[in-house]
């Protein structure tokens, strides 16, 4: 793919320092239901109930609010938290259906056996499941909802290195930007972005087929 790279505005995609995250500790979402969600995440994702915060204030914005805090183990020793409060009214819808999808979890799976085991295991236990979706034979996919309607993934990545394309990365992204910022000085609408997607596109396809 032969792209011009164009001026546009400076992207800080070197790290300034090694101070880098040694892993997830959690990621927290909203539930209106602690006890429906226990049962999901420790029945049907095998997870183990792994600590909890119960309160009505919140330190970390000075908020009077009263809350129960969730959180649910994976196998690394990661977390997966939920926050429910009695107070808090139900969620305004998206302004646009693919918000529910972009926003996801993604869990790990090892194996592409292992990705079908669990389409098996959640469609046996009642959750509507989508796939597997196999994504350009980069990953395999299943998809489905938790019981607060959250999006989420299992996946098994068929590249032992998919998150360690540093460099590829850093270009797709600075393409991006730069498309963007032409189409907003040129005043043009998405097209020229649009073209540019299935050209990246088809790139990380020969990209994936030559590595596999």
């Amino acid at each position: 793919m032969e792209l011009a790279l164009q001026s546009g505005p400076e992207l800080a995609l070197q790290p300034t320092a090694r101070l880098v995250p040694k892993m997830l500790n959690h990621a927290a979402f909203v539930t209106h239901d602690a006890a429906l969600t226990a049962d999901f995440y420790t029945r049907v994702m095998g997870m183990e109930i792994a600590h909890t915060v119960v309160d009505d204030y919140i330190p970390s914005t000075e908020t009077s609010f009263p809350f129960i805090h969730l959180f649910f183990r994976m196998g690394d020793g990661a977390t997966l938290a939920f926050f429910e409060s009695p107070c808090l009214p139900s969620p305004a819808k998206p302004s646009h259906p693919v918000y529910d999808i972009f926003n996801h979890f993604a869990f790990h799976a090892d194996t592409r056996e292992e990705v079908r085991r669990w389409r098996d295991w959640l469609a046996r236990n009642g959750v509507e499941v989508r796939g597997p979706v196999d994504h350009d034979g980069q990953f395999l996919s299943i998809y489905f909802h938790d019981p607060s309607g959250l999006r989420l993934e299992v996946t098994a990545p068929t590249d032992s290195s998919w998150n360690r394309h540093t460099e590829e990365a850093r270009r797709d992204l600075e393409y991006w930007v730069q498309a963007k910022e032409r189409a907003r000085r040129e005043g043009a609408d998405t097209s020229s972005i649009v073209g540019w997607v299935r050209e990246a596109r088809e790139d990380h396809r020969n990209r994936s087929r030559s590595s596999g």
